[in-house]
């Protein structure tokens, strides 16, 4: 049975150890201590399957800027499962509840930087993304991509996405 509730400290080493074994790098475990440090957090869930933590997700905030406001939004990053968990559903039953509740809490568009062929299949598309720009969206392709959780919410929009400091790792 697969038990989905938010983060507490309880979780914070494990969460790491998710972070870390999912991605064989230590990257994407500081940059989810950096965010909850900084207090870019909009949501964390993490999975776990008869008491151990196997899966994680984490929304933070961001902005979409353009010529005439700023737009609140939230980029999902990162989402992890454990190896030997992989492939069992765990991944997608975080990001339909990871969406569901940043619905709940008044988002209305998520940014993600990831797989293509997995991201879809909630409704991220990569054509909803590419009137906007970010340090990551230039050579990402396919793989840059967004979900209006109301609809229309980037209609029209063009603009630079923001994202919280800790990411500037990865630039």
């Amino acid at each position: 049975m697969l038990t989905l509730r938010p983060e507490t400290t309880a979780d914070i080493d494990a969460i790491r150890e998710v972070n870390r074994q999912a991605f064989g790098q230590e990257d994407e475990a500081r940059l989810v201590d950096a965010l909850r440090e900084g207090g870019h957090v909009r949501l964390s869930l993490i999975a776990e399957r008869e008491g151990k933590v196997v899966g994680h997700i984490l929304f933070s905030e961001l902005a979409i800027v353009t010529d005439r406001e700023r737009l609140p939004a939230v980029g999902l990053a990162p989402m992890a499962v454990l190896p030997g968990f992989q492939r069992q559903g765990i991944g997608s039953e975080l990001v339909r509840r990871g969406l569901e509740l940043c619905r709940g809490q008044g988002q209305r568009i998520v940014i993600v930087l990831g797989h293509p062929e997995f991201y879809p299949r909630f409704g991220f598309a990569a054509e909803l993304a590419r009137p906007l720009q970010s340090a990551f969206s230039d050579e990402a392709g396919e793989a840059w991509m967004a979900l209006e959780l109301v609809p229309g919410a980037l209609h029209g929009i063009r603009g630079r996405v923001e994202y919280p400091p800790p990411f500037g790792i990865f630039e």
